[in-house]
């Protein structure tokens, strides 16, 4: 027998609260959502990506970590805010539209869903040079599509299938992250054989705690905020548990330990322990430099093994989260709608458009790696940014007008409103500033800025032939 296909509602007009995404699945379980919540801070930008940091900020990696992760504390609990009152697999998108105007629904869905597949296609990449690295002599592009059509299958089955992946994905992550913890404090302390506490001699050497100066810690601000990329997911996937308002409740509440734990504290016994100055803290990444110094057996290969397990989480995520958030906008008029299906619970169409879009970036890579491929790094490079811009914008807007029209909604309420949401988009605009003062990134704003404004001004013509029509 086939299954039941449901065509997307009708588009709102102006003004008008978006549907709900009823034709979707609901079988993320609470254990699902906190596990995605937990693993979605763990990424590979963590484990790799903040040696850059560490090399830029030297011990004050440290304080770029925890002034980066209160900006992101503020977005996730106005975020939180606005998707326990009104959960929807579009999350900021459909906050965005209700609280602005469809155009900026439309902007910031899109620019998300393009830098989710984007992330797939370097995801993939990075997992394929890992395999080939274990497995001398096979193709990376073998790899790349066996990763994409696993992932792909996943998500184009019922949606518990991705939340079972995301589950064990995201307990392999945290089983690692709380060893490394554990050994490092037990090092720090003095307490691991072999060790000696090194007091701190790393945190306050020749040069001092700031060593790289303010212009270090700006740079280590900056790779701090791409590395906390991906805490967004568990408000899209709330939409698709049986009890989203307590799911995504409790995974908001819990972001300050987790940030802190997880970002802040690993960071904290990496200058602790190493020299800020190692060259192997960019060169094998700050956690594999680390248990090598402390003399842990085959520290390469375990920190491969690790990244390897967050690239195929993030892959795993990004695809489902591209999905549902092109389902979403194609259900509120914003896309095409014959990506709007829906099979078995599954926008099986919306899936299949982002793994093609996410496998034809990979394509680029290898044909055009220094014209198309860098131009598209360079788009999503502040799309997280924009993101929160509008996230913060559309909780000004809707917390004053939920408190009018139905505070009961209300089940998670952001800290001292409105002065710590003037704060966030404050602190939005302070690090877009900061990017387009420094050399290395003023290209990615000037080029996330054009794809902003291209977006906007499709958004705001449809906006206004569809008002025009009504």
């Amino acid at each position: 027998m086939s299954q039941r296909t449901t065509p997307p509602p009708a588009p709102p007009t102006a003004g008008q609260q978006p549907p709900a995404d009823a034709p979707l699945g609901n079988g993320l379980r609470q254990r699902h959502l906190s596990m995605i919540a937990l693993g979605g801070v763990i990424g590979a930008g963590l484990f790799v990506g903040s040696g850059a940091g560490v090399a830029a900020a030297g011990p004050a990696i440290v304080v770029a970590y925890a002034l980066s992760g209160l900006l992101v504390m503020l977005v996730m609990r106005m975020l939180g805010e606005m998707s326990a009152a009104n959960p929807a697999s579009g999350s900021f998108s459909v906050h965005a539209e209700r609280a602005i105007g469809p155009w900026a629904g439309f902007t910031a869905g899109w620019m998300f869903w393009t830098l989710l597949c984007v992330g797939v296609a370097i995801e993939a990449i990075g997992a394929a040079h890992i395999m080939t690295g274990w497995f001398p002599g096979t193709p990376s592009w073998a790899w790349v599509l066996a990763l994409m059509a696993l992932f792909c299958g996943a998500n184009l089955a019922a949606v518990a299938g991705f939340g079972e992946f995301e589950f064990w994905f995201a307990a392999l992550k945290i089983g690692a992250i709380a060893l490394f913890l554990g050994l490092g404090v037990l090092a720090v302390l003095g307490l691991l054989p072999g060790t000696s506490s090194p007091g701190t001699a790393n945190l306050l050497p020749e040069g001092g705690f700031l060593p790289g100066g303010v212009d270090g810690l700006l740079v280590g601000v900056l790779a701090s905020v791409v590395a906390y990329g991906g805490l967004e997911t568990v408000t899209i996937a709330a939409a698709e548990s049986d009890d989203p308002v307590r799911g995504v409740a409790k995974a908001v509440r819990t972001t300050m330990w987790r940030i802190a734990v997880v970002y802040v504290g690993s960071m904290l016994v990496v200058v602790t322990l190493l020299p800020w100055d190692d060259p192997k803290v960019t060169e094998q990444g700050p956690y594999a430099a680390t248990l090598d110094h402390l003399g842990i057996p085959a520290a390469g290969e375990v920190m491969n093994a690790v990244v390897l397990v967050a690239l195929l989480s993030a892959m795993n995520a990004n695809i489902y989260g591209s999905s549902r958030m092109a389902y979403s906008l194609v259900s509120r008029g914003q896309g095409p709608r014959a990506l709007g299906n829906v099979s078995g619970g599954v926008p099986r169409r919306a899936v299949l458009a982002s793994c093609g879009f996410g496998f034809t970036t990979v394509l680029l890579s290898y044909w055009y790696p220094d014209t198309l491929f860098a131009w598209l790094l360079n788009m999503v490079g502040g799309v997280i940014l924009v993101v929160w811009g509008f996230t913060a914008v559309s909780q000004l807007v809707l917390r004053r007008r939920t408190e009018r029209e139905d505070p009961a909604r209300l089940a998670v309420r952001m800290w001292c409103f409105p002065y710590l949401t003037w704060a966030a988009i404050a602190g939005v605009a302070g690090v877009l500033v900061l990017m387009a003062w420094n050399p290395d990134t003023r290209v990615q704003v000037a080029f996330t800025g054009g794809l902003a404004v291209f977006l906007a001004a499709t958004g705001f013509l449809m906006q206004r032939r569809r008002t025009s029509r009504g």
